[in-house]
């Protein structure tokens, strides 16, 4: 069974990639040393290949989604 992300319930109506940016802005203004690291998965293609910890992370998670048990 998918959960809902409770976050997501806090988001107010509208488009939601605008407020995604706004946040991302937020964020990197906060925190500029961390910046560069921050890795955006926004719309569009990535410009660059995704770490191998990233790859094996969605994996898992695909595999975890594809059986019903867990």
């Amino acid at each position: 069974m998918a959960y809902i992300n409770e976050h997501f319930l806090k988001l107010k109506a509208g488009y939601l990639f605008p407020e995604i940016g706004r946040r991302v802005n937020e964020f990197t203004q906060a925190h500029p040393d961390k910046a560069p690291g921050l890795i955006r998965c926004g719309i569009g293609d990535v410009t660059e290949a995704l770490p191998e910890a990233v790859i094996e992370a969605l994996h898992a998670a695909v595999d975890e989604m594809g059986n019903r048990k867990t």
